[in-house]
């Protein structure tokens, strides 16, 4: 059973959104602060996605989803505040969250997102991708199209891997750099660009998915329809 650990610090939605998630299938621990959800994280209980407030009394919610990333890279973070403005949304994604809802919120579509979020999570921990005709093996950091062997550096598949793992999500050049590149590398973000380049091109015949440059911010991976 999933665990999910909801940071909101009013009583009467949190109580709301724990009941309804343990409805449907899920394990809810509520926690009505910062503080509150890091005992609950570090006493034990291991969770597979949080859902958290912005505007909260002492750390707010900015502050929580950074820490959090610092300590863990892959649990899945939504968002659930009543704050609309573009700034807002922008700080969160480069806190690393991975969803953001305003409130009201509308409890199916809520379900529906973690059910998204937590599928991505999953693949990103399988160390095997595929995307249409697109195999990705990170136990080989080795790509394919068609079985036909795309040549890839490891930065470039940890790159593409990362991407494709989160689809439609955004990471900023900053993300990428703290993760792929040594903190003593003297490359600065725009470096990210290049490689980025250089996927757009090595992967030109694949029609399955579009590195999106998203501006302003960073890259995201948009897997397309048919």
């Amino acid at each position: 059973m999933f665990k999910i650990l909801v940071v909101e610090d009013n009583q009467e939605l949190n109580k709301t959104v724990c009941s309804y998630l343990v409805q449907n299938g899920y394990e809810a621990v509520g926690c009505l602060g910062a503080n509150e959800a890091y005992d609950a994280m570090y006493g034990g209980t291991l969770f597979d996605l949080i859902i958290s407030d912005i505007m909260m009394p002492g750390t707010d919610g900015f502050e929580f989803a950074k820490t959090v990333r610092e300590l863990n890279q892959e649990i899945p973070i939504l968002f659930m505040t009543a704050r609309d403005d573009f700034t807002s949304k922008q700080r969160g994604f480069k806190a690393g969250i991975d969803d953001y809802m305003v409130k009201p919120i509308d409890l199916d579509e809520l379900l529906l997102r973690i059910e998204a979020l937590l599928r991505r999570a999953k693949i990103a921990t399988s160390h095997r991708l595929q995307v249409g005709k697109l195999v990705l093996d990170a136990n080989e950091h080795t790509a394919y199209v068609e079985d036909e062997e795309v040549p890839l550096t490891v930065r470039e598949f940890n790159l593409i891997y990362k991407l494709l793992s989160y689809p439609k999500k955004t990471f900023t050049r900053s993300q990428l750099m703290d993760e792929f590149w040594d903190s003593a590398t003297t490359s600065g973000p725009r470096t990210v660009d290049v490689y980025m380049t250089k996927l757009r091109d090595k992967f030109s015949g694949c029609n399955d998915f579009e590195i999106v440059t998203v501006h302003g911010l960073g890259y995201k991976a948009v897997i397309k329809t048919t």
